[in-house]
């Protein structure tokens, strides 16, 4: 037995302990392993709910409902309403806290409907190393964190996601559509939908690991460095710069930091 499934049978005992489990279930790759971990413990006894809402890529959604269909695991969508929230719209740095306070006050509805005490949301020890004020929310309504107790990282959860045949394995880290709005500028559906047609432009275009920071007139682009060539060819520097200014934008930049998680974070002081 190697380190990763040493560490994969602590994180089934950590589970093991919950009679029964409600997921916090994105799509993305920490809460599918998380869920698929949880159904193989505790089978019937998990529940999946995936929220949804102008924030929110629609392929998350489609996903998750695909994964858990194929898994046999009950699954609810949930409408999400934080954009119901003046606060959270006028998008200041406490933004996440406020979204996941409001986003775990439904669960806790549906949670206690359900007769489930505990929820479980995907969270890994790589985020407690970036500004995420959506921990302290988790924490004050007693959000169960199962992976960041049994220690889990970013890298390891994509190998044994892959060792279990997971499809959601290699795919990109991803984070709601208010992260690409400058903290500040007011959260709208129309900004929503630009970076979410944007972004999608990018992925057609082979870029599966991006980011399009809405600036006002400026597109802020973010690609892996390693696909700055690919993005500087002519002719897909002439499809992007055209896509991109047909949603609106007068003008495309490309970050040169290139792609990173929590871009928009280093104009907060931590």
């Amino acid at each position: 037995m190697d380190q990763l499934e040493i560490k994969y049978a602590h994180l089934r005992q950590i589970i093991g302990h919950y009679d029964a489990l409600l997921v916090a279930f994105s799509g993305g790759v920490d809460s599918t392993f998380l869920l698929a971990t949880a159904h193989t413990v505790l089978t019937d006894r998990v529940m999946a709910v995936t929220a949804h809402s102008a924030v929110h890529h629609a392929a998350d959604r489609n996903a998750a409902k695909a994964f858990c269909r194929s898994r046999g695991i009950r699954h609810l969508s949930l409408a999400s309403v934080e954009m119901n929230d003046p606060a959270f719209c006028a998008n200041t740095s406490r933004r996440c806290y406020l979204c996941k306070c409001s986003l775990f006050s439904q669960l806790r509805e549906i949670a206690d409907r359900h007769g489930i005490d505990h929820i479980a949301h995907g969270a890994n020890c790589d985020d407690l190393n970036d500004y995420r004020p959506g921990h302290q929310a988790a924490d004050e309504w007693g959000i169960k964190a199962p992976l960041v107790e049994a220690g889990w990282y970013k890298e390891e959860i994509r190998e044994m996601a892959a060792r279990m045949g997971l499809s959601a394995w290699n795919r990109p880290a991803d984070a709601c559509l208010a992260t690409r709005i400058p903290y500040g500028t007011p959260i709208n559906l129309r900004r929503l939908q630009v970076v979410a047609e944007a972004e999608a432009l990018l992925h057609d275009l082979g870029f599966s690991q991006c980011r399009v920071r809405h600036h006002e007139t400026i597109a802020r682009v973010e690609v892996e460095t390693g696909q700055f060539a690919q993005m500087l060819n002519a002719d897909m520097r002439r499809q992007v710069v055209e896509g991109l200014q047909a949603l609106g934008f007068l003008f495309v930049s490309l970050d040169l930091t290139g792609y990173r998680q929590g871009g928009l974070n280093a104009e907060i002081e931590l």
